[in-house]
């Protein structure tokens, strides 16, 4: 039975089945929680949209969907849990947040490895479109070591290069990177992404590129490095995805890294407008002015129709990622070994790159992207020699007022 389409609105889907809700909630949605909010945006948006706009997977999310309408338990377990939380002290805990793309297809696999595995583990692996915030709270007021949850999970520079947050824990030498995968993929030749410390184990990146809606170039040459978007020519006329605070801010500390404080400041001076990338691929379709470059993680040039105005550009001087880190505590290394070796695993790998496209570091896996297209990496030489969380501090400053 089809009880809706990609055409319904979420305030009809929950209004007809509001055993949907936890659903929308815990997937990216907190705000369907809430009936007041609700009632205020769930009417004027369809299913396709609101998926859309979380880079979330159609089919997997109205399998979800279809599970909590025809449950007959009293709840469902939408966060993909495979028991109650464990109370035995020998119990490890996982805390992160995963791309949207392939958050459902990863905890599926996940809770089919933890149902195996002889430890007990308790796991919190929410949307990335959660943010931060969430994951600092397991960290915010933490002193000793042994209060931290076992392992994280998370993309981009923002919490764990944050010196007062997971920095002090780092300088404890708390954590240790024990991936046994070996060489990173032949991808990234030359970028050295390995950790040289030994702290943080990388299982994948979310490249930046470029979208260039060409209607509107009126005699421009196209861009085709992160210098070309610095030029006077394409002042207020870049989107960039401001509100995607991880790769927002890996795009800003690479152009602070190779253009200064002056790159930066042309970056702000470039902004047209801030969007989300599943807007940024109808751009062309704006009544007021148009952007003629936007930025967007690669994820989205899928959705880009062939033949259209807009070409997907990837930068030659190298797309701007930002990593997919991974935490674990030395301590517990001995029954996280196996947990780590999941996550770095050429499975976990494959849903990555080829259902997120956000190619995994794994040596053995096809990332299907050719080989000529290179990456900017900001390196660890960068990394250490600053602290980045001050840093991207003072470019956003520096960026916001440089906006005219």
């Amino acid at each position: 039975m089809e009880y809706f389409d990609k055409n319904t609105t979420l305030w009809n889907i929950t209004e007809k089945y509001p055993e949907t809700i936890p659903v929308f909630s815990s997937n990216g949605f907190p705000r369907m929680q809430n009936a007041d909010q609700r009632a205020k945006f769930a009417k004027s948006i369809t299913l396709e949209t609101a998926l859309m706009l979380k880079q979330l997977d159609m089919e997997t999310f109205t399998s979800l969907l279809n599970q909590a309408i025809n449950s007959d338990d009293e709840v469902i377990d939408v966060t993909l849990a495979t028991s109650k939380p464990s109370k035995s002290k020998d119990a490890l805990s996982i805390v992160g947040l995963l791309p949207c793309p392939v958050r459902i297809p990863l905890l599926e696999q996940f809770n089919e490895f933890a149902g195996k595995y002889d430890v007990p583990i308790n796991h919190e692996l929410k949307a990335a479109s959660m943010g931060l915030d969430w994951v600092e709270n397991n960290i915010k007021g933490v002193t000793d070591s042994k209060e931290l949850p076992d392992l994280f999970i998370s993309a981009g520079f923002d919490m764990f290069f944050d010196e007062e947050m997971i920095g002090k824990f780092k300088r404890q030498n708390v954590f240790a990177d024990t991936t046994t995968i070996g060489k990173f993929n032949n991808l990234f030749d030359g970028l050295e992404l390995k950790d040289p410390r030994g702290h943080y184990a990388m299982i994948g990146v979310v490249p930046a590129v470029f979208l260039i809606n060409q209607t509107e170039l009126d005699g421009r040459q196209l861009p085709k490095t992160w210098q070309d978007i610095l030029k006077p020519e394409f002042e207020k006329r870049v989107s960039l995805p401001v509100g995607d605070f991880d790769l927002f801010n890996g795009i800003l500390l690479n152009i602070h890294k190779h253009y200064g404080e002056e790159g930066v400041a042309k970056l702000g001076r470039s902004l047209l407008q801030s969007m989300h990338p599943s807007q940024m691929v109808k751009s062309n379709r704006l009544k007021t002015k148009k952007p003629i470059v936007t930025i967007m993680p690669y994820f989205f040039t899928k959705v880009v129709k062939e033949g259209g105005p807009m070409v997907a550009v990837w930068p030659e001087d190298g797309a701007i990622i930002s990593p997919i880190f991974m935490l674990s505590k030395k301590e517990k290394i001995e029954k996280l070994q196996p947990v780590i070796d999941f996550f770095s695993s050429v499975e976990v790998g494959k849903i990555l790159s080829h259902s997120g496209l956000f190619p995994s570091v794994h040596p053995d896996l096809d990332n299907r992207i050719p080989s000529q297209n290179k990456f900017m990496w900001l390196g660890w030489d960068y990394i250490y020699s600053n602290d980045i969380s001050a840093l991207i501090k003072k470019c956003e400053t520096i960026f916001n007022e440089s906006i005219g």
